[in-house]
């Protein structure tokens, strides 16, 4: 009997010690949290969440206290109290650094939440430093959870300070993504700050397309907040257009939008709600303090009787703190130079910088603005060689021929460097045939080879794989650039390219490359500066041989970009050797080899109908002349608007759509024609950018792009091909 009663007491204790630690824990308060937020009791939310930090204080887990603090901040500023939300969600980030100062996602979550707080008030200054400190521990922990949100923001902050061209950069790239369930609401607002742009501009039409756009995917996030955004903004747009009728439907809409957000905002929290859950917080906050206060009194009556003997060791120490004083001084005089120092780097960093972006733009803006005029010379050359010149007119064509192809190859190399170097280049990853690019390069600069007398001699490893996955665009760019200089260097010599399999593991293959000449070499003070932009050998050599100095430049910085890093031997007189490495996954499945075949039949052209859009009178005319040299039927408009009406009533065999167009632009035409017409090609025609891209074009219904200024032969060709596939 005894042993039993005893049983029945442990047992009891046992059970009451379990169910104390299941009510008084973190685990418990956080599925009341959860409870409550589903049944939309934010009062309840915020009292268990309080809870929970006070029972994390009372049993120092720091940890814990710190995120619970953080969901607290969270929680403050889905309630739109952004004042609340940036203190506790400061004193989070407090938290989390008194136990580590290694990078942490949720102080990274808490910096980003506290820039939205900033912009809600209109801080501007601080949001973008807490946004970019964000931004800088996700880089540090290698995630990209909120790029796109990240991203955001900096288009939204850099549209308040008045860069619209740069937020227009970056609301572009989020928009042209593929939809799916994480990037819908982002693209929405993007959709709604560029129409925000535009608007400002007056272009109301554009800036209504975006915005319908924007309420159009909006339907599939039910962001409320955001739909009211947007019909306020689309509202004001018709307001402009003097449309009072459609602007107040919007209006009314708006406001009983408002108005339900207003009713549900209350009922998660109303006001008595939260200035009773403050007062309590207060109420607590003093008590704490009273508690500490008598904690001190205590400590003070203690540190009383210590006095005596500290003021017998502060006299010992007096006569050390003498001699330390001086060595003080001096310290703090190092440090403040130290400081003033490291200011005047911080400027001079901030300078080069701002010098780097702004030669980066400049050079962007120049190469795209030469382009227009330059498809001009070229396309106006190419009509006077076409007509039988005279044989005296001949040397002057064909000398403006090669200085318009020279200056083309000029200002892509510009841009292509510019691309690099403001991180504007992608690697793509597609399988290609290795054996077929390097042979396809051969065949194309067999005609060069021969020009100097030099031999051109492909040997290709037969371990090679054939079927890699890797950037063949970049690959021919390095091949093309090093194979045309060393023809260009070489005169009655050998041209050799060598490619060896160095490893193959685990579907990894390393191949080596080398290119190898037997020309005039290069001299050994000049290596280290002929990968320098516009550097080349000597004057002397940039007089006889002529060139840019930039595709060595383009070289090394493409062949960091893959993965690897080239090297350089040379012997004045006895030839150059340029070497790399690069890795490469291996396809299991092999793929077809396509011969590139650039002919076409002529015949294809007869009385097929184009329409061209272009507002640019030259470019009309010589696009004009080219066209109906080739037996095809041309119809000129200068404007978007002109194009979708006239597509509507009439059938075209395919369409020649500029990008920059006064007025609704070539994308927005483009995707306007697309909801009628999905069939007619439609091929922009575009002096392309450092901002702008292929698959950017592609996106808005475009079938092939065409680069200003185009080689009349790639101009045939293209369209050649897009009737046929049509």
């Amino acid at each position: 009997m005894k042993y039993f009663l005893l049983f029945i007491i442990f047992f009891h204790s046992l059970l009451y010690s379990q169910k104390r630690t299941t009510v008084d824990s973190v685990a418990y308060y956080s599925n009341l949290v959860a409870e409550n937020i589903n049944n939309n009791k934010y009062k309840e939310v915020l009292f268990y969440t309080q809870k929970s930090i006070d029972f994390c204080k009372k049993n120092n887990k720091t940890e814990a206290e710190a995120t619970q603090t953080y969901k607290l901040g969270k929680i403050y500023f889905d309630l739109k109290l952004y004042n609340d939300a940036i203190e506790i969600l400061n004193k989070s980030i407090l938290l989390f650094n008194t136990i580590s100062t290694k990078p942490n996602k949720k102080v990274a979550d808490a910096y980003y939440y506290i820039g939205l707080s900033h912009i809600a008030k209109k801080n501007y200054a601080l949001a973008e430093n807490c946004i970019s400190k964000s931004e800088e521990i996700r880089k540090k922990l290698g995630i990209r959870d909120k790029a796109n949100l990240i991203n955001l923001q900096k288009g939204i902050l850099s549209k308040i300070k008045g860069n619209t061209t740069l937020a227009s950069t970056i609301f572009n790239a989020i928009i042209a993504q593929p939809d799916n369930k994480v990037t819908t609401n982002t693209r929405t607002e993007a959709l709604y700050q560029i129409g925000t742009i535009e608007a400002s501009a007056k272009r109301y039409n554009l800036a209504l397309n975006y915005f319908n756009r924007a309420l159009e995917l909006n339907k599939k996030t039910k962001n409320l907040d955001q739909k009211s955004n947007l019909l306020l903004a689309i509202s004001s747009i018709y307001e402009r257009m003097l449309d009072k009728t459609t602007a107040y439907t919007y209006l009314k809409q708006y406001l009983n939008l408002k108005e339900s957000i207003a009713l549900a905002n209350d009922e998660k929290l109303g006001i008595n709600d939260y200035e009773n859950f403050k007062e309590t917080q207060r109420l607590q906050e003093t008590l704490r303090h009273e508690k500490e206060n008598k904690d001190k009194e205590k400590s003070e009556k203690f540190s009383k009787l210590i006095s005596i003997l500290a003021i017998a060791i502060i006299s010992i120490l007096s006569l050390l703190s003498l001699s330390l004083y001086k060595n003080n001084i001096i310290r703090n005089q190092t440090n403040l130079l130290l400081k003033e120092k490291n200011n005047e780097l911080i400027l001079a960093k901030n300078k080069a910088e701002e010098a780097s972006r702004a030669r980066s733009e400049f050079l962007s803006t120049v190469s795209h603005e030469l382009r227009t005029p330059l498809n001009a010379i070229n396309g106006i050359t190419h009509l006077l060689l076409e007509e039988n010149p005279k044989k005296s007119q001949m040397h002057y064509l064909s000398s403006l021929k090669f200085s318009g192809n020279y200056l083309t190859t000029f200002i892509n190399d510009i841009l292509e460097i510019n691309k690099i170097e403001s991180n504007k280049l992608e690697i793509e990853y597609i399988n290609f045939n290795l054996k077929q690019l390097l042979g396809d390069i051969q065949n194309s600069l067999k005609e060069i080879a021969t020009i100097n007398n030099n031999t051109f001699l492909l040997k290709i490893d037969s371990a090679v794989p054939e079927n890699l996955i890797g950037d063949p665009t970049k690959l021919s760019q390095i091949f093309m650039n090093l194979i045309n200089n060393a023809l260009k260097f070489t005169n009655n010599g050998t041209v050799s390219v060598i490619t060896k399999l160095r490893s193959y593991q685990n579907d990894n293959a390393i191949v080596y490359f080398q290119i190898i000449d037997t020309g005039i070499g290069i001299p050994e003070d000049k290596l280290k500066t002929v990968f320098k932009s516009f550097s080349q050998g000597s004057v002397e050599i940039n007089r006889k041989f002529g060139g840019t100095g930039l595709g060595l430049t383009i070289v090394k910085k493409l062949v960091r970009i893959l993965g690897g890093q080239i090297k350089l031997k040379s012997i004045v007189g006895q030839g150059t050797t340029f070497s790399f490495e690069l890795n490469f996954k291996v396809d299991s499945k092999p793929i077809a080899i396509k011969s590139k075949i650039k002919n076409y039949d002529p015949a294809i052209f007869k009385n097929k109908k184009i329409l061209v859009v272009e507002d640019n009178k030259i470019n009309q005319m010589i696009t004009r002349k080219m066209l109906t040299n080739k037996e095809i039927e041309c119809t000129i408009l200068d404007n978007g608007e002109e194009a979708i009406q006239i597509l509507k009533d009439n059938t075209f065999d395919l369409v020649l759509m500029d990008v920059h167009l006064l007025g609704i632009n070539g994308t927005i035409a483009t995707q306007q024609i697309r909801e009628f017409d999905t069939t007619t090609p439609i091929i922009a025609l575009t002096a392309i950018s450092l901002d702008e891209n292929r698959e950017m074009l592609l996106s808005f219904g475009m079938t092939d792009v065409i680069t200003k200024p185009f080689a009349p032969e790639d101009f045939y060709t293209i369209i050649a091909q897009n009737i046929t596939n049509s």
